[in-house]
């Protein structure tokens, strides 16, 4: 069974309603268990829950440190083109944007690689908009094979692809796919997505499979908070994640929390993650999803990382920019993606989270060929 089939089974399901008949005495069992049902997740991002946040933290911080020790692993993003074919509403790159596009040579990533490697981090993100005329394969195998001089591990943010594709990017040296559902309501997918290739929602929530199955070390998927009713995204998320956790046991799944930040079509949300609600998901997905890595980006501002550091994260974005070809001296016409909250350096992040008492990882991955 696909998990486009598992989420039919759920079209007549009423979060708020379950919500309404769960009680704190359903929490605190939910809490005492080693392995969580989905019933026992949806204890844990109930309402009633929030009054149990110190003992969720609590456990949270146990189970990562007994799953991943007291480590949180580095990643540095580069945008590499800002051509996009997608009217996504909620998206600084949208196709009708007036902004200026731009798309870097490879002589100009190169520059911008050289810049990215001196910070000492090993593993590199790298997007585009989706437009596959404007960055077809054939450029992004250049580009891998490019960046392999400087990074171990390569993970690509693009246009969702067949396995074949995906496949002839692992073979150039990708490692790494991060795909975001956006908003897992399919009325409401409709909406923000208006046209372009990724009004296609089945082919958006099957892209993590491929990704397993053109055999990329890890996948990396998540929501947009702020698209739809934050309870039931949170809800499908870590589903989805215990999916492919179980299916494709040789990958790495990791999940994402990203709040909408302000982008220049200035979107509107209508439902918004407070940051009390955002730490009891997050310790919620821990205790879920044991095996699985959580990355907190930069979206997030500084105090709120180093708060949230130790309960539950893996996973760290540092130094980041979301403009293309943003590291170095920068185009007052270039625009990014969405607003960076945490603004510090790589050192300025290093510090911190040494501060916590936990362990840089810079590199924890190079493919060696037999």
């Amino acid at each position: 069974m696909s998990f486009k089939d598992i989420i039919k089974q759920y079209e007549d399901f009423n979060i708020k309603d379950h919500f309404s008949k769960v009680t704190l005495e359903d929490v605190d069992k939910s809490l005492k268990k080693d392995k969580l049902s989905e019933n026992d997740l949806l204890n844990l991002l109930s309402p009633v829950a929030a009054e149990r946040i110190e003992e969720m933290a609590q456990l949270s911080h146990k189970k990562t440190v007994q799953y991943f020790g007291r480590t949180i692993s580095l990643y540095i993003p580069l945008y590499i083109s800002n051509y996009c074919s997608n009217g996504c509403t909620y998206c600084g790159f949208h196709a009708e944007s007036k902004m200026k596009r731009s798309k870097l040579s490879l002589a100009e990533i190169e520059e911008q690689a050289i810049i990215i490697s001196k910070t000492g981090i090993k593993h590199i993100l790298f997007l585009t908009g989706e437009s596959e005329k404007a960055t077809p394969i054939s450029y992004l195998v250049e580009v891998v094979k490019l960046l392999k001089k400087y990074f171990p591990s390569i993970s690509i943010e693009i246009f969702p692809m067949s396995v074949e594709d995906y496949s002839t990017l692992k073979e150039a040296g990708v490692d790494g796919l991060t795909v975001y559902q956006e908003v897992y309501d399919r009325e409401i997918y409709k909406v923000v997505h208006p046209y372009g290739r990724k009004r296609d929602y089945d082919f958006r929530i099957e892209t993590p499979e491929r990704g397993a199955e053109a055999g990329f070390r890890l996948v990396n998927i998540g929501a947009l908070f702020g698209l739809g009713d934050i309870a039931s995204e949170a809800f499908y998320t870590a589903i989805h994640a215990k999916y492919l956790d179980d299916k494709y046991p040789n990958t790495e799944i990791a999940v994402s929390l990203p709040r909408i930040n302000s982008a220049e079509n200035e979107f509107e949300q209508e439902y918004r993650l407070d940051d009390q609600t955002f730490v009891q998901y997050l310790t919620a997905f821990r205790l879920f999803l044991p095996r699985v890595g959580i990355n907190i980006s930069t979206r997030e501002n500084a105090e709120f990382r180093d708060n949230v550091l130790p309960l539950g994260v893996t996973r760290y974005s540092a130094g980041s920019k979301t403009e293309v070809g943003g590291y170095g001296e920068q185009d007052d016409d270039n625009v990014p993606q969405f607003d960076i909250s945490d603004t510090r350096s790589v050192d300025e992040t290093v510090k911190m989270i040494e501060e916590k008492g936990f362990q840089v990882v810079k590199k924890d991955w190079e493919l060696i060929n037999e």
